[in-house]
């Protein structure tokens, strides 16, 4: 195996990483519930979800049967002039637990290319109205919508990941980060400069853009129903219209199905994915009203994208189980069970010298450090004490599989503090 991992380390070009300068991954041989499997034995309790979206655990038994059966009939057919039940299945379901005027689902193969194409469906949505010089984006600073071009175009310019594209991306609106806390006391200066912006540019503006209460790989922000509900009224007094991204923060993941109905809001244009499918494969979706539907195909005018692999068989089969799966395990108290743990777990680490701050919502745990951490060194340190945490920047931050037992679940967080002892210590 050491040969394999050599290889990866001189030739796989792995996310967020350099090639002069690589992080050597770890291996793993298999996973299954809340725990990696890796090549040398160890087993490691996963913090991460793979990015959020194992929100059933690894190798669950119900989806892994999705797949199967729907392997016998078919794993892919172009979704140009064809359709099937997996995917009508699966539309009919996400159309029942999406907020009641989200009536029109389209299939997408990735997150950041469901973010592309209800940004399109936005800007085309103006122009068959005859306004076609509103095709501008409003949205907060601190956010993240995804890697591909478009999406990168409505990140934080600045803080973000991306801003070393400022110069070729698209021009957008952005407003400074909402600073109202999701339990504070709100006031209506929190959204006046958001007001100010879409009033002065408003002919511009085709849509307002957002994570809806949870800002994630931005910043982990957590912030006030209020600014959903004042910045839909805004986005209809304007005629502008609302695109949620519940990638990250939908099927659960904050206590709600969606954030938004934090806030009682619906949203024009939904993005989902990561885990819509149990994060078993990759797999999006962008839900509209019938306003927008209607809208970009006036006059006989069509929407013009269509992924590959849109509307996948496979992809639509699993899908469907997992949200079923999700509907019968009782979502609601698991991530109760959760947030309450995650709260009296990580509290005590608000008391040392190098953390700024901690923060809990749903299923969410951030622990946000004063500085930045050191890659190389701190990810060895939490393999080597049993558990798989991906920080950035500086946070440190858990978004476990719902499925994760109590037990895991205070070995985690116990060796999460152990891990940021140690690291701080070497840097004494």
């Amino acid at each position: 195996m050491n040969d394999l991992s050599d290889f990866d380390l001189k030739h796989i070009w792995h996310p967020y990483t350099s090639m002069t300068q690589p992080l050597r991954c770890v291996t793993v041989k298999s996973a299954s519930g809340s725990r990696l499997e890796l090549d040398d034995g160890r087993s490691i309790v996963d913090g991460m979800s793979s990015w959020w979206c194992m929100v059933h655990g690894y190798n669950n038994p119900r989806l892994n049967q999705a797949i199967t059966d729907q392997l016998k009939s078919m794993a892919h057919v172009m979704f140009g002039g064809i359709t099937h039940e997996p995917a009508i299945k699966l539309c009919k379901k996400l159309i029942e637990i999406t907020p009641p005027s989200l009536q029109h689902c389209f299939l997408c193969d990735s997150g950041s290319v469901s973010v592309e194409a209800a940004m399109k469906m936005a800007i085309q949505y103006q122009y068959a109205r005859g306004k076609g010089k509103k095709n501008k984006f409003l949205t907060f600073r601190n956010g993240y919508h995804g890697d591909t071009f478009n999406a990168m175009s409505v990140c934080d310019p600045v803080t973000g990941m991306h801003q070393i594209f400022s110069h070729t991306l698209p021009k957008n609106y952005f407003v400074s980060r909402p600073e109202c806390g999701f339990a504070s006391q709100w006031s209506k200066h929190y959204i006046e400069e958001f007001a100010r912006t879409i009033k002065r540019h408003h002919r511009k503006i085709c849509a307002v853009i957002l994570e809806p209460i949870v800002q994630g790989a931005g910043g982990m922000n957590f912030y006030h129903p209020e600014y959903l509900r004042q910045i839909r009224a805004l986005c209809d007094k304007y005629d502008l219209l609302l695109i949620a991204d519940e990638i990250a923060t939908g099927f659960g993941r904050t206590g709600k199905l969606f954030a938004c109905e934090w806030a009682g809001i619906e949203p024009d244009i939904m993005c989902v994915g990561k885990a819509l499918t149990g994060g078993y494969m990759t797999g999006a979706a962008v839900l509209t009203s019938s306003k927008v539907a209607r809208g970009i195909s006036a006059d006989g005018g069509v929407f013009m994208h269509g992924p590959t692999f849109m509307g996948n068989p496979l992809m639509c089969a699993v899908a469907l189980a997992s949200i079923q799966l999700l509907e019968e395990n009782n979502w609601q108290q698991q991530v109760a069970a959760i947030e309450e743990q995650l709260r009296r777990e990580l509290s005590s680490a608000a008391e040392l010298e190098y953390v700024q701050e901690v923060r809990v919502f749903g299923a969410i745990g951030v622990i946000e450090l004063k500085d930045q951490v050191d890659m190389q060194t701190i990810q060895p340190l939490f393999v080597e004490n049993g558990i798989w945490i991906r920080p950035f920047g500086k946070l440190v931050y858990i978004m476990p599989p719902f499925v994760i037992s109590t037990e895991e679940l205070d070995f985690l967080c116990k060796q999460l503090l152990t891990t940021l002892n140690e690291y701080y210590k070497q840097g004494e």
